[in-house]
């Protein structure tokens, strides 16, 4: 019977994945907590009978279980027998035979024996009684209990931040329960996937967000929009991403629609955006797979910021980057016919691109932004012009302007509005002759360079 006590906490260690020794110390404090509750009944039913005798049949009272009597247990980890030790203490007149022996008796153990001098007592646990079994299953049931959340608890910590393979269990209002091995995750409404379809019984990926306590019990918080699981799920696609040599710079993501990722290469000789797409697309391609057919873009991440804002709203091709340091926001020049791929759709190829490269992007057509140089030009025009009327009106001593034409009779041409026009416009063109405006239809589907997209 002791081998199969043995075995059967063996088989419970590799199903809870909880030590042996832990298993023991619960079952040896639960032979202690068994003994105790035995031996607050013995003490009950003595307590009762004197009371009964000294108040001729009144108010009972209830002994209390003291923590600290001694008692111990212990089992034995090769043979597995059990035994529970009953410190005894030597008195003159016996008043509780189950802490205590009289001097005659421990004479009869041994003469050395005196009063106050303590021995211990070997107690049967076969002998304790039904009450006493069911605490004792009880305190085991807790102590397991424990074990099993603080190793839970520790286990899923560390994991915080990785992958977690795990079975789709049931829907429960807006959240998904999901059986990711020794543990049960839930999956929040707020962090799920309008491309996945959590039916019963689907294996899936998900991203390992927290631990949290619910109802006194550890709850381990999953996530299918976490950017994070991307960036694990191209760390298992991309060998080159384990090794160091690539690594993903930055992420944005919006779930169940489009992700956006820059990567780089610390060799040389290594392509980032090849390495990351793979033969024919079937990396990137088993990324997508995973995320229900999410659009990737994979693009090369450039020190150069005006370089990488240009490739992060790929598939528009840039014309120009207009940057300002100060306020970490740029201004884009796209052709007309551009302007909308660059936008997207609802404009979530611009914010994208925002999110990857952490700076506020204003997006211009080519129209727009000549329309905006003319104004701004034709502004510093009639400052010009005023500034110099003040200019003559102050040296001739009047508070208003005069005609320059009538001073000393000497006739002064002023230049016409138009002139200063077409001097901007020479201006503006001079400008953008850097510009290729002749961007024809197919072209607008080619990718910015060092950057690839993949539908």
């Amino acid at each position: 019977m002791n081998h199969e006590f043995i075995e059967a906490l063996k088989l419970l260690e590799k199903e809870r994945g909880i030590e042996m020794e832990t298993l023991i110390e619960a079952i040896e404090g639960a032979l202690v907590a068994a003994y105790r509750r035995e031996f607050e009944i013995r003490s009950k039913d003595r307590d009762k009978s004197r009371e009964r005798e000294a108040l001729g049949g009144g108010q009972e009272s209830e002994s209390k279980i003291i923590e600290n009597d001694g008692i111990t247990a212990h089992i034995d980890r090769r043979t597995g027998e059990m035994r529970v030790y009953q410190p005894m203490t030597v008195v003159e007149k016996v008043q509780d035979p189950n802490s205590e022996l009289s001097l005659e008796q421990a004479h009869a153990l041994s003469p050395e024996l005196e009063l106050g001098d303590q021995l211990v007592r070997e107690v049967d646990p076969s002998h304790f009684g039904r009450l006493a079994a069911q605490t004792a299953k009880s305190v085991i049931n807790q102590k397991l209990s424990q074990a099993e959340k603080m190793r839970i608890h520790e286990e899923f910590s560390g994991r915080v931040g990785g992958l977690a393979s795990g079975i789709v269990q049931r829907r429960d209002r807006n959240e998904v329960l999901v059986d990711i091995g020794r543990a049960q995750a839930v999956l929040p409404y707020n962090q799920q996937s309008r491309l996945d379809n959590y039916t019963f019984r689907k294996h899936m990926r998900f991203y390992i967000q927290k631990v949290d306590q619910r109802d006194h019990r550890p709850v381990i918080m999953i996530s299918r929009s976490h950017p994070g699981l991307v960036r694990r799920l191209f760390e298992q696609e991309v060998p080159e991403i384990g090794a160091g040599i690539v690594e993903i710079v930055s992420i944005a993501r919006e779930a169940g629609s489009r992700t956006k990722v820059a990567v780089t290469s610390h060799d040389k000789n290594i392509d980032a955006v090849g390495a990351c797409v793979g033969q024919r697309g079937m990396r990137v391609q088993s990324v997508i797979t995973e995320l229900n057919g999410e659009k990737i873009d994979v693009i090369e991440w450039n020190p150069d910021i005006a370089e990488f804002i240009s490739s992060a709203l790929s598939p528009a091709r840039v014309m120009r980057v207009v940057l300002d340091e100060e306020e970490q926001s740029a201004r884009v020049i796209v052709a007309d016919h551009q302007l909308s791929l660059a936008i997207g759709k609802e404009g979530q190829n611009a914010r994208l691109a925002a999110k990857l490269t952490e700076w506020k992007i204003d997006i211009k057509s080519e129209s727009q932004y000549r329309e905006l140089l003319e104004a701004s030009w034709l502004s510093d025009f009639d400052e010009a012009v005023a500034a110099d009327e003040a200019d003559r009106a102050e040296a001739m001593g009047e508070d208003t302007p005069v005609v320059v034409d009538e001073l000393d009779d000497m006739p002064v041409k002023i230049p016409s509005p138009e002139s200063y026009l077409n001097v901007i416009e020479s201006a503006i063109d001079a400008l953008e002759e850097d510009v290729d405006e002749d961007v024809d239809e197919e072209s607008q589907q080619d990718l910015v360079e060092g950057g690839i997209r993949i539908e």
